[in-house]
Order: C-alpha cells, then structure tokens, then sequence
C-alpha cells in the first residue's frame, strides 16, 4: 500500500477516481473523454473569452501603475482584484487545454494544480472584494491615517488577500483530498474531499455576507451625514463597489449552488452535476466584467484606457507618443470621492453629528 502523497504520481489513479465520481466503468470513462479530443465551439469562446479577460486586466493594472493619480489605496485594491481575475483567465485557458481527453493523462499532483490554481484566483476575488469593503469603511468611519500606517494596513491587507487565498486552494493538495476515501469524492471535482468544496463554500459565503453588512452601514453612515456634497459623491462610489459586487454574486451564485449540491448528491439524484462546465462559463464571465464597469463608472479610467490604446497605435504608426504621457485631471466622482475621503481628518460620521 502506497501513501497518499506517493499516489499523486499514480498516472492511473484519475481514471479510476472520474470513473467511480461518475458511476461509470473504467472503459467507459475512456471512452467518453476520447470523444472530447476536439474543442467544442463554446469552449472555443471561452478561451476567445479568457484572452479578453486578460487583456482588459492587464490595462486596468497598467492603468494604475502609470498614473500617479490612482495611487491611493482604494485603486490598489481595485489593481489586486484585477490581478486576480488576470489569474483566473489564465487559469482557465489553462484549464481549458489540460481538460477533456488530457484529464486522463493527468498525474493527480498537476490536477490537484490545475484545480487549486482556479480556486486561488475565485479565493483571491472574495478576499479582494472583503479588503476593498473594509478600506472603504476605514476611510469613511475614520480619522486619516497618515504615513506608513495606511500604507502598512494596505499591503497587509493585499497580502493577507493571497496568503489565505493560496492556503486555502493549496488545501487539498496539501492533504485534505478523497485519495483512499471514494465516498467521501466529489462529482464535480472527482478527487476534491466533499467536506473540504462544503468548507469553502461556506467560507466564500459568509465573506460575501459580511461584505454586504459592511456596505449597508456605510451606506447609513453616509445617508446620516446631511453634507449633499460629500453624499453624492459617496453614493456613487458606493454605487460602483456594489455593483462589482453584484456581478460577483450572480456570476457565482449557480456555481456555489452547484457546488453545495455536489456536496450532499450524488450523480443519480442529481443529473445537472454533469454540465458543471456551463456553470463554471458563466463564472469566468465575472472576470470580464470588473473592467468594463471600471470604464464605465471612472471618467480618467476611461480616458487612460483609451490612451493606452492610443500610444499602443501611435507607436505603431511611428509617429511622436510624448502625449501618451500626459497626466490626467481628476474628473469622476469615483475619485473625486476617493480622494475626499482618503485625505479627510474627522470621520464622515463624526462631521455629520456635529451638524445635527
């Protein structure tokens, strides 16, 4: 008998877990990733999709990183989320390739990889969406924090973001996985632990609920203000956070519902397990999504989108590209708001109190 870390080099042991993890014979589980040699014309979309997704983060980082005017801490946290849904598109063109008839040809170790990479970056996104909430209650309930400290708190908090988040998708490869326990094996995931997608699920779950308690008091704390000014500005920040953080939860919403059905169902009872592709498709729609509602929200993060695209034209056509580095002036009430906020010395809360 081999230990559980020895079989993670047991080339044969993913046929005979995706066999058993979807009530087939060993033959037929052959049989029926043979047939998925080819790339159907919806996984060709989505690897079509999956390299927008990449492109359109890299212009969000690229964006933050050459204007001095998003260096403040919200738009950090909106360049680590971005960061995260880069890695999610390239974790499921990945995943793209390495599934169908190559999943047998796996070793468990490069599955266990290919998996817990997708659930670093999924982890990555709520842990992101937890700081950005978090920096937005500190900066609206908080005198300013001056210096070193904020920036400390920032990268604790970006770090602490992908500490936990490779930690908790390193799990199963870490040990907690079904090698040697076939009933305890998911449908979906065949040689994820049932037990350990239920603790996930459960972890992403209460961090979304805590996220939209956070935002419900500063949504108060902002509405009892009475400054019309400072409310505006700070509705529509908060408008623009909720809605990253509405898409989130209705791109994800079915794969969590999926997930938790894998959890205490098993394939007969439950037929949909089987399409969990399509649930996992809507899902990465999620990553292409954050960047057009920063587009579509953000006034300067338009406009340096566009010159992005612009000097990337310009350079190609040989021509002068010194206007590519003009910096821009603040004109949304994204930043507006932003850096009102960020530079305040009462708490919003305080300032309305004293004028009641």
């Amino acid at each position: 008998m081999m230990s559980k870390y020895e079989q993670y080099y047991e080339k044969d042991l993913i046929i005979y877990y995706y066999a058993c993890a979807k009530n087939w014979t060993v033959n037929n589980t052959k049989e029926e990733y043979d047939k998925k040699s080819q790339l159907p014309n919806w996984k060709v979309v989505l690897v079509v999709l999956c390299i927008i997704i990449i492109l359109e983060n890299l212009l969000v980082l690229l964006s933050v990183f050459r204007n001095k005017k998003f260096h403040s801490a919200m738009f950090f946290f909106i360049g680590n989320l971005a960061f995260s849904d880069l890695l999610a598109g390239s974790a499921y063109i990945a995943n793209i390739f390495l599934s169908g008839s190559m999943t047998l040809q796996l070793y468990p170790v490069q599955w266990f990889i290919r998996e817990g990479t997708a659930f670093i970056a999924l982890a990555a996104s709520v842990f992101s969406l937890l700081a950005i909430a978090i920096e937005r209650f500190i900066a609206i309930t908080k005198v300013k924090v001056y210096g070193s400290t904020k920036t400390c708190r920032m990268f604790l908090l970006i770090g602490a973001c992908w500490v936990t988040s490779i930690l908790l998708g390193g799990l199963p490869i870490l040990g907690w996985n079904c090698i040697n326990n076939l009933s305890e094996c998911s449908v979906v995931l065949p040689l994820y632990s049932k037990r350990y997608i239920l603790f996930v699920v459960s972890i992403f779950t209460l961090i979304l609920l805590s996220i939209v308690i956070l935002y419900v008091r500063i949504y108060l704390i902002v509405r009892s203000s009475h400054q019309e000014a400072t409310n505006s500005q700070a509705y529509s920040l908060l408008k623009t956070v909720t809605i990253v953080l509405g898409v989130f939860i209705m791109c994800w919403l079915p794969v969590f519902t999926l997930l938790l059905l894998d959890s205490f169902c098993n394939i007969q009872d439950c037929p949909v397990l089987k399409d969990a592709d399509m649930f996992f498709g809507l899902a990465i729609l999620n990553s292409a999504l954050n960047p057009l509602i920063y587009v579509l929200r953000s006034k300067d993060m338009r406009r340096e989108f566009m010159r992005l695209l612009c000097c990337w034209g310009v350079l190609q056509s040989g021509r002068p590209s010194e206007r590519c580095l003009v910096q821009l002036k603040s004109s949304s009430s994204l930043e507006h708001c932003t850096n009102k906020f960020e530079h305040q010395t009462t708490p919003i809360m305080q300032t309305g109190l004293q004028q009641m």
